[in-house]
Protein backbone atom coordinates (compact mmCIF):
# COMPACT_ATOMS: atom_id res chain seq x y z
CA UNK A 1 0.00 0.00 0.00
CA UNK A 2 2.90 2.27 0.91
CA UNK A 3 4.08 2.26 -3.07
CA UNK A 4 0.90 3.85 -4.14
CA UNK A 5 1.49 6.91 -1.55
CA UNK A 6 3.34 9.90 -2.88
CA UNK A 7 4.41 13.37 -1.33
CA UNK A 8 4.97 16.72 -3.35
CA UNK A 9 8.01 18.51 -2.40
CA UNK A 10 8.57 21.70 -3.83
CA UNK A 11 11.79 24.05 -3.74
CA UNK A 12 11.34 28.01 -4.40
CA UNK A 13 14.83 28.51 -5.30
CA UNK A 14 16.22 32.45 -6.82
CA UNK A 15 16.05 31.20 -10.42
CA UNK A 16 13.70 28.76 -10.31
CA UNK A 17 10.58 26.95 -8.63
CA UNK A 18 10.75 23.38 -9.00
CA UNK A 19 7.87 20.43 -7.79
CA UNK A 20 8.26 17.25 -7.85
CA UNK A 21 6.28 13.83 -6.66
CA UNK A 22 8.15 11.22 -4.72
CA UNK A 23 7.50 7.96 -3.57
CA UNK A 24 7.49 6.62 -0.03
CA UNK A 25 11.32 4.92 -0.56
CA UNK A 26 12.48 8.52 -2.09
CA UNK A 27 12.16 7.62 -5.60
CA UNK A 28 11.49 11.00 -7.72
CA UNK A 29 8.37 10.40 -10.34
CA UNK A 30 7.78 13.16 -12.00
CA UNK A 31 9.65 16.77 -11.65
CA UNK A 32 8.75 20.19 -13.54
CA UNK A 33 11.01 23.59 -13.09
CA UNK A 34 9.67 27.04 -13.90
CA UNK A 35 12.69 29.15 -14.46
CA UNK A 36 12.78 33.02 -12.65
CA UNK A 37 13.80 36.15 -14.20
CA UNK A 38 17.37 37.29 -13.54
CA UNK A 39 15.75 40.21 -11.82
CA UNK A 40 13.93 38.15 -9.33
CA UNK A 41 14.72 36.53 -5.82
CA UNK A 42 17.90 38.34 -4.96
CA UNK A 43 17.27 41.61 -3.71
CA UNK A 44 13.43 41.96 -4.74
CA UNK A 45 10.86 39.73 -6.40
CA UNK A 46 7.40 40.37 -7.68
CA UNK A 47 5.28 37.45 -5.32
CA UNK A 48 2.40 37.36 -7.24
CA UNK A 49 4.74 36.07 -10.00
CA UNK A 50 6.27 33.69 -8.23
CA UNK A 51 2.58 31.91 -7.40
CA UNK A 52 2.36 31.92 -10.71
CA UNK A 53 5.36 29.69 -11.21
CA UNK A 54 4.00 27.72 -8.46
CA UNK A 55 0.92 26.46 -9.53
CA UNK A 56 2.67 26.00 -13.24
CA UNK A 57 5.20 23.43 -11.77
CA UNK A 58 2.31 21.85 -9.41
CA UNK A 59 0.08 21.60 -12.67
CA UNK A 60 2.43 19.82 -14.75
CA UNK A 61 3.34 17.04 -11.95
CA UNK A 62 -0.23 16.74 -10.59
CA UNK A 63 -1.69 15.74 -14.30
CA UNK A 64 1.21 13.31 -14.35
CA UNK A 65 0.02 11.49 -11.54
CA UNK A 66 0.37 7.93 -11.72
CA UNK A 67 -3.20 6.17 -12.03
CA UNK A 68 -4.25 4.88 -8.41
CA UNK A 69 -1.41 6.91 -6.30
CA UNK A 70 -2.74 8.83 -3.54
CA UNK A 71 -0.75 12.15 -2.52
CA UNK A 72 -0.43 12.29 1.15
CA UNK A 73 1.23 15.93 1.59
CA UNK A 74 3.33 18.91 0.33
CA UNK A 75 6.03 20.21 1.96
CA UNK A 76 8.02 23.58 0.31
CA UNK A 77 11.53 24.67 0.90
CA UNK A 78 12.48 28.58 -0.59
CA UNK A 79 15.23 30.82 -0.02
CA UNK A 80 15.14 33.75 2.31
CA UNK A 81 12.99 36.92 2.06
CA UNK A 82 9.92 38.81 3.04
CA UNK A 83 6.58 39.10 1.69
CA UNK A 84 4.14 41.58 2.70
CA UNK A 85 0.78 40.33 2.52
CA UNK A 86 -2.76 42.48 3.42
CA UNK A 87 -6.00 41.64 4.64
CA UNK A 88 -6.63 39.35 1.53
CA UNK A 89 -3.54 37.76 1.17
CA UNK A 90 -2.48 39.99 -1.49
CA UNK A 91 1.08 41.27 -1.89
CA UNK A 92 2.21 44.93 -0.90
CA UNK A 93 5.08 46.40 -2.97
CA UNK A 94 7.81 43.99 -4.44
CA UNK A 95 9.12 41.52 -2.15
CA UNK A 96 12.11 41.91 -0.57
CA UNK A 97 14.83 38.48 -1.36
CA UNK A 98 17.56 37.61 0.43
CA UNK A 99 19.98 40.55 -0.11
CA UNK A 100 17.54 43.07 0.19
CA UNK A 101 19.64 45.87 2.33
CA UNK A 102 16.67 48.06 2.79
CA UNK A 103 16.84 49.37 6.38
CA UNK A 104 19.82 47.43 7.34
CA UNK A 105 22.13 51.14 7.85
CA UNK A 106 19.28 52.55 9.53
CA UNK A 107 18.13 49.79 11.78
CA UNK A 108 22.22 49.40 12.68
CA UNK A 109 22.48 53.08 13.94
CA UNK A 110 19.35 52.97 15.63
CA UNK A 111 19.19 49.68 17.23
CA UNK A 112 18.52 49.60 21.15
CA UNK A 113 20.96 47.81 22.83
CA UNK A 114 22.14 46.15 19.83
CA UNK A 115 24.47 43.63 21.56
CA UNK A 116 21.41 41.89 23.17
CA UNK A 117 19.15 42.25 20.51
CA UNK A 118 21.92 40.74 17.99
CA UNK A 119 22.36 37.78 20.92
CA UNK A 120 18.67 37.29 21.03
CA UNK A 121 18.54 36.78 17.24
CA UNK A 122 21.64 35.02 16.93
CA UNK A 123 22.86 36.89 14.30
CA UNK A 124 26.91 39.01 14.30
CA UNK A 125 25.64 41.74 12.51
CA UNK A 126 22.38 43.58 11.33
CA UNK A 127 22.21 41.50 8.08
CA UNK A 128 18.55 42.10 6.70
CA UNK A 129 15.41 40.74 7.46
CA UNK A 130 11.85 41.70 7.66
CA UNK A 131 12.33 43.92 11.19
CA UNK A 132 14.91 46.10 8.97
CA UNK A 133 12.25 46.03 5.66
CA UNK A 134 9.55 47.59 8.13
CA UNK A 135 11.67 49.55 9.34
CA UNK A 136 12.62 51.36 6.02
CA UNK A 137 9.02 51.24 4.96
CA UNK A 138 7.83 52.85 8.19
CA UNK A 139 10.18 55.61 7.05
CA UNK A 140 9.61 56.06 3.51
CA UNK A 141 6.07 54.67 2.27
CA UNK A 142 4.07 54.44 5.47
CA UNK A 143 0.84 54.19 3.89
CA UNK A 144 2.66 50.62 2.72
CA UNK A 145 3.49 49.87 5.95
CA UNK A 146 -0.21 50.75 7.78
CA UNK A 147 -1.69 47.51 5.27
CA UNK A 148 0.77 45.15 6.11
CA UNK A 149 -1.36 42.02 7.89
CA UNK A 150 0.92 39.63 7.25
CA UNK A 151 4.72 39.63 6.96
CA UNK A 152 5.85 36.04 5.31
CA UNK A 153 8.69 34.15 3.85
CA UNK A 154 8.53 33.35 0.12
CA UNK A 155 7.51 29.96 0.71
CA UNK A 156 4.90 30.94 4.27
CA UNK A 157 3.06 33.61 1.42
CA UNK A 158 2.76 30.23 -0.85
CA UNK A 159 1.57 28.47 1.84
CA UNK A 160 -0.99 30.71 3.10
CA UNK A 161 -2.09 31.05 -0.84
CA UNK A 162 -2.27 27.42 -0.81
CA UNK A 163 -4.40 26.75 2.58
CA UNK A 164 -5.51 30.33 3.69
CA UNK A 165 -3.42 29.94 6.96
CA UNK A 166 -0.66 31.94 8.24
CA UNK A 167 2.22 29.59 9.13
CA UNK A 168 6.03 29.35 9.49
CA UNK A 169 9.04 27.48 10.67
CA UNK A 170 11.16 28.26 13.42
CA UNK A 171 14.05 28.31 11.41
CA UNK A 172 12.84 30.73 8.79
CA UNK A 173 11.43 32.97 11.54
CA UNK A 174 15.62 33.43 12.73
CA UNK A 175 15.93 35.31 9.50
CA UNK A 176 13.40 38.05 10.21
CA UNK A 177 15.63 39.46 13.12
CA UNK A 178 12.55 39.74 15.10
CA UNK A 179 12.53 35.97 16.63
CA UNK A 180 14.51 34.89 19.71
CA UNK A 181 16.06 31.37 18.18
CA UNK A 182 17.23 29.94 21.56
CA UNK A 183 13.42 30.44 22.91
CA UNK A 184 12.10 30.09 19.13
CA UNK A 185 8.82 32.62 19.73
CA UNK A 186 8.65 36.35 18.07
CA UNK A 187 9.96 38.80 20.41
CA UNK A 188 7.69 42.00 20.46
CA UNK A 189 11.00 44.50 21.82
CA UNK A 190 12.84 43.14 18.31
CA UNK A 191 9.58 43.53 16.25
CA UNK A 192 8.86 46.84 17.37
CA UNK A 193 11.50 48.52 15.76
CA UNK A 194 10.18 47.30 12.40
CA UNK A 195 6.82 49.49 13.80
CA UNK A 196 5.02 45.64 13.89
CA UNK A 197 4.08 43.45 16.41
CA UNK A 198 4.29 39.56 17.08
CA UNK A 199 -0.30 39.22 15.68
CA UNK A 200 1.74 40.25 12.52
CA UNK A 201 3.72 37.51 12.24
CA UNK A 202 2.52 34.07 11.71
CA UNK A 203 2.82 31.09 14.13
CA UNK A 204 6.20 28.98 14.72
CA UNK A 205 6.39 25.46 14.09
CA UNK A 206 8.22 22.69 13.67
CA UNK A 207 9.12 22.28 10.19
CA UNK A 208 7.73 18.74 9.74
CA UNK A 209 4.26 20.06 11.61
CA UNK A 210 0.80 20.03 9.34
CA UNK A 211 -0.09 23.86 9.29
CA UNK A 212 -3.21 24.11 7.11
CA UNK A 213 -5.15 21.82 3.80
CA UNK A 214 -5.25 22.74 0.25
CA UNK A 215 -8.47 25.00 0.13
CA UNK A 216 -10.88 24.19 -2.72
CA UNK A 217 -9.76 27.86 -4.54
CA UNK A 218 -5.95 26.46 -4.33
CA UNK A 219 -6.76 23.18 -5.88
CA UNK A 220 -8.43 24.64 -9.09
CA UNK A 221 -6.09 26.69 -9.61
CA UNK A 222 -2.91 24.05 -9.32
CA UNK A 223 -4.54 20.42 -9.74
CA UNK A 224 -3.86 19.24 -5.97
CA UNK A 225 -6.73 17.45 -4.35
CA UNK A 226 -8.09 19.86 -2.41
CA UNK A 227 -8.12 18.97 1.54
CA UNK A 228 -3.92 17.84 0.98
CA UNK A 229 -1.83 18.93 4.00
CA UNK A 230 0.78 21.17 3.74
CA UNK A 231 3.48 20.74 5.96
CA UNK A 232 5.82 23.84 7.55
CA UNK A 233 8.30 23.09 5.58
CA UNK A 234 11.92 25.08 6.07
CA UNK A 235 14.91 27.62 4.46
CA UNK A 236 16.79 25.87 1.03
CA UNK A 237 19.80 26.14 2.67
CA UNK A 238 18.98 24.21 5.78
CA UNK A 239 16.47 21.81 3.96
CA UNK A 240 19.35 20.67 1.97
CA UNK A 241 21.87 20.31 4.05
CA UNK A 242 19.64 18.05 6.40
CA UNK A 243 19.02 15.60 3.15
CA UNK A 244 22.89 14.89 2.77
CA UNK A 245 23.70 15.55 6.46
CA UNK A 246 21.43 14.52 8.42
CA UNK A 247 21.94 15.24 12.63
CA UNK A 248 25.86 14.18 12.79
CA UNK A 249 26.86 17.13 14.72
CA UNK A 250 30.13 18.42 12.94
CA UNK A 251 29.28 18.12 9.14
CA UNK A 252 29.52 20.71 7.06
CA UNK A 253 27.61 21.04 4.01
CA UNK A 254 28.24 23.73 1.21
CA UNK A 255 24.75 23.87 -0.50
CA UNK A 256 26.05 25.59 -3.82
CA UNK A 257 23.57 27.53 -6.26
CA UNK A 258 23.20 31.39 -7.10
CA UNK A 259 24.57 31.25 -3.13
CA UNK A 260 26.82 28.76 -1.03
CA UNK A 261 25.28 28.30 1.51
CA UNK A 262 27.08 26.95 4.55
CA UNK A 263 25.78 25.10 7.16
CA UNK A 264 27.30 23.04 10.17
CA UNK A 265 25.16 20.79 12.45
CA UNK A 266 26.18 21.82 16.46
CA UNK A 267 24.79 20.82 19.96
CA UNK A 268 24.77 23.60 21.47
CA UNK A 269 24.15 27.37 21.19
CA UNK A 270 27.79 28.00 22.71
CA UNK A 271 29.57 26.25 19.93
CA UNK A 272 28.70 29.07 17.40
CA UNK A 273 32.22 30.47 16.11
CA UNK A 274 32.28 34.82 15.95
CA UNK A 275 31.08 35.57 12.29
CA UNK A 276 28.47 32.75 12.00
CA UNK A 277 25.01 32.94 12.07
CA UNK A 278 22.98 30.74 14.50
CA UNK A 279 19.59 28.89 13.41
CA UNK A 280 17.70 26.56 15.24
CA UNK A 281 17.50 23.09 13.11
CA UNK A 282 14.84 21.33 11.93
CA UNK A 283 15.58 18.40 14.54
CA UNK A 284 14.36 19.68 17.65
CA UNK A 285 17.68 19.80 20.06
CA UNK A 286 20.10 20.49 17.63
CA UNK A 287 21.30 23.73 16.19
CA UNK A 288 22.94 25.25 12.92
CA UNK A 289 26.04 27.61 12.36
CA UNK A 290 27.06 29.25 9.35
CA UNK A 291 25.19 31.49 6.89
CA UNK A 292 24.78 31.85 2.52
CA UNK A 293 27.96 34.03 1.18
CA UNK A 294 26.25 36.33 -1.11
CA UNK A 295 26.52 36.24 -4.97
CA UNK A 296 28.86 32.91 -6.39
CA UNK A 297 27.20 30.64 -9.00
CA UNK A 298 24.91 33.87 -9.49
CA UNK A 299 28.20 35.86 -10.53
CA UNK A 300 28.71 33.18 -13.06
CA UNK A 301 25.33 33.29 -14.51
CA UNK A 302 25.70 37.47 -14.93
CA UNK A 303 28.96 37.48 -16.33
CA UNK A 304 28.04 34.70 -18.75
CA UNK A 305 24.84 36.72 -19.61
CA UNK A 306 27.18 39.65 -19.79
CA UNK A 307 29.51 38.65 -22.21
CA UNK A 308 26.39 37.55 -24.63
CA UNK A 309 26.99 33.87 -23.71
CA UNK A 310 23.71 32.77 -22.67
CA UNK A 311 22.35 30.98 -19.81
CA UNK A 312 25.48 29.42 -17.55
CA UNK A 313 24.56 25.91 -18.42
CA UNK A 314 24.86 27.18 -22.27
CA UNK A 315 28.13 29.08 -21.61
CA UNK A 316 29.93 25.92 -19.78
CA UNK A 317 28.86 23.70 -22.49
CA UNK A 318 30.13 25.85 -25.25
CA UNK A 319 33.53 27.07 -23.75
CA UNK A 320 33.86 23.65 -21.21
CA UNK A 321 37.33 22.45 -22.70
CA UNK A 322 38.61 26.23 -22.90
CA UNK A 323 37.67 27.06 -19.22
CA UNK A 324 39.59 23.58 -18.01
CA UNK A 325 42.57 24.60 -19.77
CA UNK A 326 42.90 28.05 -17.87
CA UNK A 327 45.60 27.27 -15.54
CA UNK A 328 44.85 28.03 -11.26
CA UNK A 329 45.09 32.39 -11.18
CA UNK A 330 43.50 32.54 -14.75
CA UNK A 331 46.71 34.78 -16.05
CA UNK A 332 46.51 37.15 -13.62
CA UNK A 333 42.83 37.88 -13.99
CA UNK A 334 41.07 37.38 -10.79
CA UNK A 335 37.53 38.89 -9.30
CA UNK A 336 35.48 39.68 -6.15
CA UNK A 337 31.70 37.80 -6.99
CA UNK A 338 30.04 39.42 -4.30
CA UNK A 339 27.62 41.71 -6.78
CA UNK A 340 24.99 42.57 -3.96
CA UNK A 341 27.32 42.43 -1.02
CA UNK A 342 29.09 40.10 0.85
CA UNK A 343 27.44 38.13 3.98
CA UNK A 344 28.86 35.59 6.03
CA UNK A 345 31.57 35.76 7.19
CA UNK A 346 32.41 39.37 6.09
CA UNK A 347 28.36 41.19 6.50
CA UNK A 348 28.99 44.17 4.68
CA UNK A 349 25.97 44.93 2.38
CA UNK A 350 27.77 47.84 0.50
CA UNK A 351 30.41 45.44 -1.17
CA UNK A 352 30.23 45.43 -4.28
CA UNK A 353 31.91 42.69 -7.22
CA UNK A 354 35.12 43.74 -8.67
CA UNK A 355 37.56 42.39 -11.84
CA UNK A 356 41.31 43.18 -11.88
CA UNK A 357 44.09 42.35 -13.94
CA UNK A 358 41.95 42.30 -17.06
CA UNK A 359 44.09 42.23 -20.28
CA UNK A 360 43.99 41.74 -23.97
CA UNK A 361 45.35 38.26 -23.77
CA UNK A 362 41.99 37.27 -21.70
CA UNK A 363 39.09 35.80 -23.50
CA UNK A 364 35.67 34.79 -22.03
CA UNK A 365 36.60 31.29 -20.63
CA UNK A 366 39.51 33.21 -18.61
CA UNK A 367 36.21 35.71 -16.91
CA UNK A 368 34.34 32.47 -16.37
CA UNK A 369 36.94 30.51 -14.09
CA UNK A 370 37.83 33.66 -12.52
CA UNK A 371 34.20 33.90 -11.20
CA UNK A 372 34.56 29.84 -10.38
CA UNK A 373 37.93 30.44 -8.55
CA UNK A 374 36.33 33.67 -7.17
CA UNK A 375 33.35 31.68 -5.91
CA UNK A 376 35.82 29.03 -4.32
CA UNK A 377 37.67 31.63 -2.55
CA UNK A 378 34.48 33.14 -0.94
CA UNK A 379 33.50 29.48 -0.02
CA UNK A 380 36.75 28.99 1.41
CA UNK A 381 36.47 32.08 4.07
CA UNK A 382 33.24 30.58 5.31
CA UNK A 383 35.12 27.11 5.41
CA UNK A 384 37.63 28.11 7.81
CA UNK A 385 35.58 30.13 10.00
CA UNK A 386 33.55 27.07 10.92
CA UNK A 387 36.43 24.95 10.61
CA UNK A 388 39.01 26.90 13.15
CA UNK A 389 39.49 23.95 15.11
CA UNK A 390 39.65 21.20 12.62
CA UNK A 391 41.88 19.22 10.64
CA UNK A 392 42.72 19.52 7.17
CA UNK A 393 41.22 16.09 6.57
CA UNK A 394 37.78 17.12 8.05
CA UNK A 395 35.75 17.10 4.24
CA UNK A 396 33.36 19.58 3.03
CA UNK A 397 30.17 17.93 1.42
CA UNK A 398 28.97 20.00 -1.55
CA UNK A 399 25.85 19.26 -2.97
CA UNK A 400 23.78 21.99 -5.50
CA UNK A 401 24.43 22.43 -9.32
CA UNK A 402 28.53 22.59 -9.15
CA UNK A 403 28.36 19.27 -7.34
CA UNK A 404 27.48 17.68 -10.74
CA UNK A 405 30.59 18.87 -12.46
CA UNK A 406 34.22 16.48 -11.25
CA UNK A 407 36.07 19.69 -12.53
CA UNK A 408 34.42 22.45 -10.02
CA UNK A 409 34.13 19.77 -7.10
CA UNK A 410 38.22 19.50 -7.93
CA UNK A 411 38.70 23.23 -7.70
CA UNK A 412 36.91 23.57 -4.60
CA UNK A 413 38.79 20.79 -3.08
CA UNK A 414 41.62 22.15 -4.57
CA UNK A 415 40.95 26.13 -2.72
CA UNK A 416 40.05 24.43 -0.04
CA UNK A 417 42.93 22.88 1.03
CA UNK A 418 40.43 19.60 2.55
CA UNK A 419 38.41 16.68 0.93
CA UNK A 420 35.09 17.56 -0.54
CA UNK A 421 32.20 14.85 -0.80
CA UNK A 422 30.29 15.60 -4.25
CA UNK A 423 26.79 14.22 -2.97
CA UNK A 424 24.81 12.08 -5.52
CA UNK A 425 22.32 14.40 -4.66
CA UNK A 426 22.58 17.57 -7.01
CA UNK A 427 18.83 18.57 -6.13
CA UNK A 428 19.18 18.53 -2.29
CA UNK A 429 16.42 20.73 -1.46
CA UNK A 430 14.25 19.39 -3.38
CA UNK A 431 15.07 16.21 -1.65
CA UNK A 432 14.61 17.21 1.45
CA UNK A 433 11.67 19.02 0.83
CA UNK A 434 10.63 15.44 -0.03
CA UNK A 435 11.89 13.92 3.40
CA UNK A 436 9.73 16.99 5.42
CA UNK A 437 6.87 15.83 3.49
CA UNK A 438 7.27 11.77 4.35
CA UNK A 439 7.32 12.65 7.96
CA UNK A 440 4.90 15.16 8.12
CA UNK A 441 2.38 12.54 6.37
CA UNK A 442 3.16 10.16 9.07
CA UNK A 443 5.21 7.60 6.36
CA UNK A 444 8.59 8.32 7.87
CA UNK A 445 8.44 7.94 12.37
CA UNK A 446 11.64 11.42 12.10
CA UNK A 447 13.33 13.69 10.16
CA UNK A 448 16.67 11.32 11.38
CA UNK A 449 15.17 8.15 9.56
CA UNK A 450 14.35 9.29 6.83
CA UNK A 451 17.63 10.83 6.01
CA UNK A 452 19.44 7.81 6.94
CA UNK A 453 17.27 5.39 4.82
CA UNK A 454 17.98 8.00 1.92
CA UNK A 455 21.24 9.60 2.57
CA UNK A 456 22.89 9.91 -0.90
CA UNK A 457 26.09 8.66 -1.63
CA UNK A 458 29.11 10.77 -1.94
CA UNK A 459 32.08 10.95 -4.23
CA UNK A 460 35.59 11.72 -2.46
CA UNK A 461 37.82 14.52 -3.99
CA UNK A 462 41.37 14.93 -2.75
CA UNK A 463 43.70 18.23 -2.99
CA UNK A 464 46.18 17.71 -5.53
CA UNK A 465 48.96 18.47 -3.51
CA UNK A 466 50.91 21.03 -6.47
CA UNK A 467 47.55 22.83 -7.21
CA UNK A 468 46.53 23.05 -3.96
CA UNK A 469 49.49 25.02 -2.47
CA UNK A 470 49.31 27.00 -5.82
CA UNK A 471 46.22 28.10 -4.89
CA UNK A 472 46.75 28.47 -1.18
CA UNK A 473 48.82 31.00 -2.58
CA UNK A 474 46.49 32.70 -5.44
CA UNK A 475 43.97 32.78 -2.40
CA UNK A 476 46.08 34.95 -0.42
CA UNK A 477 46.73 37.63 -2.89
CA UNK A 478 43.29 37.33 -3.59
CA UNK A 479 42.23 38.13 0.05
CA UNK A 480 44.65 40.77 -0.20
CA UNK A 481 43.18 42.31 -3.48
CA UNK A 482 39.87 42.13 -2.58
CA UNK A 483 40.17 44.19 1.21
Amino acid sequence: MAGDDLVCAVDVGTSAVRAALVTHDGRRLLDAREERGPDEGAETFDAERLWDGLCHVLRRVTTGAPAGSRLRCLALAGHVGQVLADERSRPLGRAGGWADARGVREVAARWPDPATALHLTGRPAVTGGAVTLLHWLKDNDPSLHRRIRWVLAPKDFLVLRLTGQAATDVTSAAYTLGSDVTRRVWDAQLLAVGGKGPEHFPPQHAATDIVGTVTRAAADTTGLPPGLPVAAGGPDGTVGAAAVAGTAPGTVVDVAGTTDVLTRVIASPGQRPPGAVLNPYLTPGLWTCGGATGMTGGALAYWARLLGLGDPATALHRLGPDIRAVPPGCAGLAMSPLLTGSRFPGWNQMERGRLWGLGEHHCPAHVLRAAQEAAAYVVRQAVDTLMTDDAADTPVILTGGPSRSPDLVQLRADVLGRPVHASSEADATLHGAALLALVAAGLEPDLPTAQARSAPAVRRFLPQAPVAARYEQLYRQWRQAKG
